[in-house]
């Protein structure tokens, strides 16, 4: 992995790509802090790192769309998973590889609250805990923009496709404002779920009998539920694409509070697209 890792980085800057995403996030961040902190006489820097997360949905995709999709263009990667790393070992060096330059502009941007607080004492639990919720949820989006990467060997696509995902994190909380809260509408949303894991079990097992038993149980358990206590479903829609949403969670850290259940959703949340997307490499090695 450490080698994949070192391959990464100092692909990373040899490529003006990198320098192309530190300095418009440093410029992005920048001006927020001019606009609120400078001229309007504002101490509370995290404000200025709330309003940069809306400008992750085109700033991630410029670090994540080459990762894979390159390799797979030139063909590359078929060197790369005969090598006697694993998936595993090849999808956290880039993974990680992402994650550290993301990072180093996010080091970079503490200068600025070092700058005014020479001027006067800001509210550094408040800093801290902004900066860590802002690592976090842009870590998060990476695992997103690694996944979409490995699906095509296009770059333009898999930047698209991520400017696409990160977007519809942003306003997912909106659309679940917007969503049905009937009893009905919930259970056939379940049902959509418990349908849409079954394939996955299928994709990951090929096994159609373990599949179908998992499959049918677990429509029959919604069921029963559905007859004898429907109210369980009220509202199920709304909570679970909140539950789903990265940025809401960053409300948390913006007040300076650091919720453990919020640092292991963001940690879960990479994880798990991490997994997805060396479930997907290792399905392609074998067909």
């Amino acid at each position: 992995m450490i080698s994949i890792y070192k391959k990464e980085m100092r692909a990373y800057f040899s490529n003006m790509m990198c320098y192309v995403f530190l300095c418009a996030m440093i410029v992005i961040v920048g001006i927020f802090f001019v606009m609120i902190s400078v001229f309007g006489l504002n101490p509370n820097y995290h404000i200025v790192l709330n309003n940069v997360t809306t400008f992750f949905f085109i700033l991630i995709p410029v670090i994540t769309m080459r990762l894979f999709s390159e390799e797979a263009r030139q063909k590359t990667d078929q060197l790369l998973f005969t090598s006697p790393l694993s998936v595993t070992q090849i999808v956290l060096g880039k993974f990680f590889a992402a994650v550290s330059l993301f990072f180093l502009a996010v080091a970079v941007t503490v200068l600025f609250p070092l700058l005014i607080n020479q001027y006067g004492d800001l509210p550094l639990s408040l800093i801290i805990g902004t900066h860590i919720g802002f690592a976090l949820i842009g870590a998060a989006c990476i695992s997103v923009g690694v996944f979409i990467s490995v699906l095509t060997d296009n770059q333009i696509i898999a930047a698209v496709a991520t400017v696409g995902a990160i977007f519809m994190m942003f306003v997912i909380d909106g659309i679940a404002l917007s969503m049905p809260t009937t009893t009905f509408a919930s259970f056939m949303f379940v049902a959509v779920i418990i349908t849409i894991i079954a394939a996955i079990w299928y994709n990951a097992t090929r096994n159609i009998m373990a599949t179908a038993c998992v499959g049918v149980f677990s429509l029959a358990v919604a069921g029963g539920l559905y007859i004898f206590n429907n109210l369980i479903f009220d509202g199920i829609i709304v909570r679970v694409l909140q539950w789903f949403s990265v940025f809401a969670r960053f409300n948390n850290f913006f007040i300076g509070i650091l919720n453990i259940s919020d640092i292991v959703y963001y940690v879960s949340f990479c994880l798990l697209f991490v997994y997805l997307a060396i479930n997907v490499i290792e399905k392609r090695r074998w067909r």
